[in-house]
């Protein structure tokens, strides 16, 4: 059996491409030095893979920003506004995915969606009527050709025509068929271009076909790649899916002519299912996704093993491979200096997992593999048990009944308690709750880390900064305050430290979106709380002003879903182990005397199953009722807040209400503000703050601007539940960039309040 991977992280092992980038957005080196950098993550690359003895290896897996964003430029669906610019390409690029505001114009960028179940962000293509898809763009062809001069020959990859046509936001009457014919067409170009190359293979990646698909929908990809694959070439095209199982199209895969299919034997259910009721094509190579593309876990190789044979009995020609890319796990663990020898033998980031491919492959070639050291190593892991059970948390989280999960007095009774309370103006301002990072605060926990700097002198220099950003929201206007979050690295792993049951890497980047990379933590054990968090923070920042400060935690669903999580124990067991401990934060918070406590809960959307079949017993059936035990036990007057980001939510958008959070806070502004007509459609109960400007791109935005967006919202949101606010945390903006748009923020509420008296 040959090896493949789906894709690998780009990067760089320590972050080298972010860097290169940020300094090219500040204007401190040129494209050419961007392009040095780019270039040498890509050669270094190929030849890890090539060195870890990878048989078929992918190209075009890199990118500047984003794949599906490269996809939308190689096809020239680029919509007008970036292109009447006048900027050179790659600087249309950036404007296209970060927004622009400069001489030559001022525009936003492209709705940014989560990528599936994943953590990670995609740029929405634009297509309206006048959009004629076509081959433009070279890079694809550029790059294959890059590593043929490496002395390697790859296997392109491409987003495929029908999941480039699903993923699309079609802002005319035309749909996805409408535009089916010029994308086959373009596609078709696209491989008698690499037949012309040379290329053995190209990979077609379709994560669509693993989605709910209509009648139509699968007549939309048969018919595309009746059309795509027509003609004669000798360039072998794999059908590349992951992320779920093909159970709506599997007949029509097998029966296109496609050379290779790639299954995810991981995360698809029915999957395995599939290929041994069915059979698998003769003439067809399964790519068999067995190695986890998703977690950081070592493969377990008897099970494995299991089921390559299994499969053996069924499809002639396999290729091991990946479950998905390897984009959303860490590069390599070489760079893990401070983790254990103990630890480390369980982990395997995108480094070690090319080593877990040549195992297997060496394995599937011995005759008695258990006879192996690889095998009988693999086995000794496997067969331990690691410490980090926690029995108390155990029994405490079985004992759980429905009423521990339900908030008293009802809804409609705490709001009119919260209203009497608080006394907030009509649209009432507030911030999600990070102020910007700024590089002093950087420098001082980085000193803080190395002991150059002492926890008492820390501590100072935090206090000083909270001091320094209440002040500053009582000079901007702000309704609701925050104190900044200036002790917190991240979201999720902030709080993993405080957590007794993770453990934390050093160096296990993974991309989020453009040159965003968080460094998930990892769930180790059992999860319990062992002191609080961040009552210390809030209460003080509280005790600063005479305004409502909201204390600031992350919900237990997004910090499960922000970590690597464990595989031993069900995700529900796990999220109600972290409730639990952000429920003790949450009432000691209220115990304090903060008023207002956001849970975010930016995630909730992400790892909702593929197919609807599965959401409520895979997922909504334990993550909302997580959410409602964490605040369950505080008082009616005590008002909670929740946030959302970057997911589609019209489809769970009465799970959401359910959550029996007092009011919520959505990303809205990249899609429009769309949300709004879900919200009204469903009588959304839960006050509500669509944001009304980006905080993923620099521009900043006029106070008309904001003012037309909350007019926007007051036809869809009655003005008594509609709350004015930013879109995300301010943490990655800087504060010449912050100051302003809150200051426009706060002046365009004004006028709102004051056209309504």
């Amino acid at each position: 059996m040959n090896t493949a991977i789906i894709g690998y992280p780009r990067i760089g092992d320590l972050r080298e491409l972010k860097f290169a980038s940020e300094k090219y957005f500040r204007g401190e080196i040129d494209a050419e030095e961007l392009e040095r950098t780019a270039g040498q993550i890509r050669l270094y690359n190929l030849q890890l893979q090539a060195s870890s003895g990878i048989d078929l290896i992918p190209s075009n897996d890199f990118s500047y920003y984003d794949g599906v964003l490269d996809t939308a430029f190689l096809l020239d669906a680029v919509p007008d506004r970036y292109k009447q610019l006048g900027l050179p390409e790659l600087d249309t690029y950036f404007a296209a995915a970060r927004g622009y505001q400069g001489g030559s114009g001022d525009v936003k960028a492209l709705a940014m969606k989560k990528w599936y179940n994943t953590n990670y962000h995609y740029m929405v293509p634009e297509i309206d009527d006048s959009t004629v898809l076509k081959l433009k763009g070279t890079k694809p062809f550029d790059l294959f050709a890059e590593a043929l001069e490496a002395g390697i020959k790859t296997r392109p990859v491409i987003i495929g025509a029908y999941t480039f046509l699903k993923l699309a936001r079609y802002k005319g009457s035309k749909t996805a068929a409408d535009h089916a014919d010029e994308a086959a067409a373009a596609y078709s170009q696209l491989l008698d271009k690499f037949d012309e190359l040379g290329a053995e293979w190209v990979q077609l990646d379709e994560p669509s076909l693993v989605k709910d698909m209509t009648a139509e929908d699968i007549q939309l990809f048969v018919s595309l790649y009746e059309k795509i694959l027509a003609g004669s070439r000798k360039v072998k095209v794999l059908a590349q899916t992951y992320f779920g199982d093909v159970r709506d199209c599997y007949a029509e895969l097998c029966k296109l002519p496609f050379d290779g299919i790639g299954l995810d034997l991981v995360e698809g259910k029915l999957s395995r299912e599939l290929v041994c009721r069915n059979g698998f094509p003769k003439d067809k190579v399964l790519f068999a996704g067995v190695v986890n593309g998703k977690n950081i876990w070592r493969n377990n190789y008897a099970k494995t093993l299991e089921i390559l044979n299994e499969l053996k009995t069924k499809a002639d020609d396999i290729v091991i491979s990946t479950s998905c890319s390897l984009l959303h796990v860490p590069c390599t663990l070489a760079n893990e200096s401070k983790l254990s020898d103990e630890v480390k033998q369980h982990f395997a980031y995108a480094a070690e997992k090319l080593g877990e491919l040549n195992d297997l492959k060496k394995l599937t070639e011995t005759d008695i593999p258990e006879n192996t050291e690889e095998y009988k190593h693999n086995a000794k892991l496997h067969s331990g048990v690691r410490s980090g059970a926690n029995p108390a948390v155990r029994e405490k989280i079985a004992a759980l009944t429905d009423s521990d999960l339900v908030r008293l007095p009802a809804f409609a009774e705490r709001e009119k308690i919260q209203k009497e309370r608080f006394a907030l103006p009509l649209f009432p301002t507030t911030t999600i709750g990070s102020f910007p990072q700024t590089a002093d605060v950087k420098a001082a926990r980085k000193a803080f880390r190395t002991g150059e700097l002492s926890a008492a002198d820390y501590e100072s220099f935090v206090e000083k900064k909270i001091a320094e950003c209440v002040a500053l929201q009582e000079e901007i206007g702000l309704d609701v305050l925050v104190h900044g979050e200036y002790e917190r690295n991240d979201m999720v792993e902030y709080f993993g430290e405080c957590l007794d049951g993770y453990i934390f890497t050093e160096k296990a980047w993974v991309q989020s979106y453009g040159t965003r990379c968080v460094k998930p933590p990892v769930i180790w054990g059992d999860i319990s709380r062992a002191k609080p968090m961040t009552v210390r923070w809030s209460a003080y920042a509280q005790s600063l002003t005479d305004k409502p400060m909201k204390g600031m935690l992350t919900g237990p669903v997004t910090i499960l879903n922000w970590s690597f999580p464990r595989e031993d124990i069900s995700l529900k067991e796990s999220a109600f182990q972290i409730a639990q401990a952000i429920r003790e934060e949450v009432l000691d918070l209220e115990a304090a005397g903060i008023s207002i406590i956001q849970v975010d809960e930016a995630a909730l959307r992400e790892k909702l199953p593929l197919r609807r079949s599965d959401w409520r017993e895979d997922y909504l059936d334990w993550a909302i009722p997580a959410f409602r035990y964490v605040h369950s036990g505080v008082r009616p007057e005590t008002q909670i807040h929740t946030h959302m980001c970057y997911s589609e939510f019209a489809d769970i958008i009465k799970d959401i209400d359910d959550m029996d959070a007092d009011v919520i806070t959505f990303e809205a502004s990249r899609s429009d503000l769309t949300i709004l007509e879900v919200l009204k459609a469903n009588d959304f109960r839960t006050e509500v703050g669509p944001g009304v400007y980006d905080i993923h791109s620099p521009r900043v935005p006029s106070e008309d601007e904001i003012a037309a967006a909350i007019e926007k919202m007051k036809a869809y949101i009655p003005a008594e539940k509609l709350w004015v606010n930013p879109d995300c945390g301010l943490k990655t903006r800087g504060t010449e960039e912050t100051v302003p748009s809150l200051k426009n923020l706060v002046g365009a509420a004004r006028k709102a309040r004051a056209e309504l008296s």
